[in-house]
């Protein structure tokens, strides 16, 4: 949630000159400040990890009201579909002022700052200093929340370790991935949270849990090695409100609102559940080269819509009376079959029109050899609202009931997965 951060008050003085944080993000807001780490006594001195509102990566620290470091990434991060491994280290005992704040981002040191102000030598950070609330996920409780997904953050006070500690280049697909057990000391104040889970005990040597300062922490399946699909604010319309990991989106009152999917396909089979939260809306597919505004995906040749009216649309045709109703609470699964161009829906676990995905018998028929995403569209109303399922086993912050079957063993649903179908991730792109 947005207004989810976690809190620790250490109370012995650490390493104010040597430090190292990192930790897998994967974003979910942008246009926005957000915190992902801090050291915050009071506004004149303080230290903070942060993504700015230009999407800048940032590290700044402030001593009686003086900044005494300052790195502001040209690079700008607008990702919301993948992870990033950020690594920050603070060395200000070093020798050579160019090396006393590093920034890593998957691997690589980034070394272009449009601001780029190293601490003198020696200067202490805010972190690590005794009775001073360290928080991830906000600044000082107040704003500057993170919004997105975290997992595997280190801590390590008193030693400067490098992005290749953390992790390393998978040898097979060439991407930078995640060492789960790295060889690192953590220190006086060091800890490991957020490795297994959502657990906030410190799972290294030491015993440095945090607390749940505010909001609500759930556990997903989304990970570094499974990149699970969201809905992407960046494309369709890119209007409308999107929370819970940009698994939850809000209409607007002005126009419909499509919300693709993050990963598109053009083969194999894949199923998700949308749960409705309002009497009007659609979901359903759309070819990736047929891409709209203000509308929805059923005005389109290659896009299919099923209402809360019943009604099925393509290219702009309704078919009324196609299927059941479906209103507020109603769970409608989708499934697609790109190996034999076919698209099913189901209303809570019921496939409408006697259509049988996992035989491959009904469905609507739709073009072949296109690229599709799942696609959710709320009605013009700000009280439309769709929460996507794409695997991660929840509707907003509410964890399914009792999860179906899944032979693929790839995502939790609400209902059975077909046999056949496995969830749009990464690792569902491979199964």
């Amino acid at each position: 949630m947005a207004s989810t951060y976690l809190q620790r008050t250490p109370s012995s003085t650490g390493n104010r000159d040597k430090w190292t944080w990192s930790a897998w993000v994967k974003r979910s807001k942008l246009g926005a400040n957000i915190t992902l780490f801090s050291a915050w006594a009071d506004s004149n001195n303080n230290s903070v990890i942060t993504f700015l509102d230009d999407d800048a990566l940032r590290y700044y620290d402030k001593a009686a009201g003086s900044v005494q470091a300052n790195l502001y990434t040209n690079r700008k991060f607008r990702d919301t579909s993948s992870w990033y491994h950020i690594v920050v280290v603070y060395d200000s005992g070093n020798n050579t002022s160019g090396d006393r704040v590093k920034i890593y981002v998957n691997g690589v040191e980034e070394t272009s700052f449009s601001t780029d102000t190293m601490p003198g030598q020696n200067n202490d950070s805010t972190v690590n200093k005794a009775s001073c609330p360290h928080y991830i996920g906000t600044d000082d409780t107040t704003g500057y929340f993170f919004d997105g997904y975290l997992t595997h953050v280190h801590f390590c006070d008193g030693y400067a370790y490098s992005a290749s500690d953390f992790g390393e280049t998978d040898t097979t697909t060439g991407e930078w991935k995640a060492k789960t057990s790295p060889s690192v000391t953590y220190g006086t104040n060091g800890f490991l949270i957020l490795k297994d889970g959502n657990t906030i005990t410190d799972q290294s040597s030491n015993s440095n849990n945090f607390t749940l300062g505010g909001g609500t922490l759930t556990n997903l399946k989304d990970n570094p090695d499974n990149v699970f699909a969201t809905l992407n604010p960046l494309a369709g319309t890119a209007i409308g409100s999107y929370t819970n990991g940009n698994n939850r989106v809000v209409g607007v009152s002005t126009s419909w609102t499509t919300a693709p999917s993050t990963l598109a396909v053009s083969s194999g089979k894949f199923y998700c559940e949308a749960k409705a939260q309002h009497t009007s809306l659609m979901v359903g597919i759309l070819d990736i080269d047929q891409m709209i505004t203000n509308n929805f995906q059923g005005t389109k040749s290659n896009g299919w819509g099923y209402e809360g009216t019943g009604t099925l649309w393509n290219n702009g045709n309704p078919t009324t009376s196609w299927g059941s109703t479906y209103t507020t609470g109603d769970i409608i699964g989708i499934a697609m079959d790109l190996d034999n161009n076919k698209l099913y829906f189901s209303k809570n676990g019921t496939w409408q029109n006697s259509a049988n995905p996992s035989a491959g018998t009904g469905g609507i028929s739709i073009t072949a050899d296109k690229t599709y995403y799942f696609a959710m569209s709320p009605v013009d109303s700000t009280s439309s609202v769709i929460e996507a399922n794409f695997g991660n086993g929840y509707f907003g912050t509410t964890a399914v009931s009792s999860a179906g079957t899944n032979a693929s063993d790839n995502g939790i649903f609400e209902y059975d997965v077909p046999t056949g179908y496995t969830a749009l991730s990464t690792k569902g792109l491979n199964l």
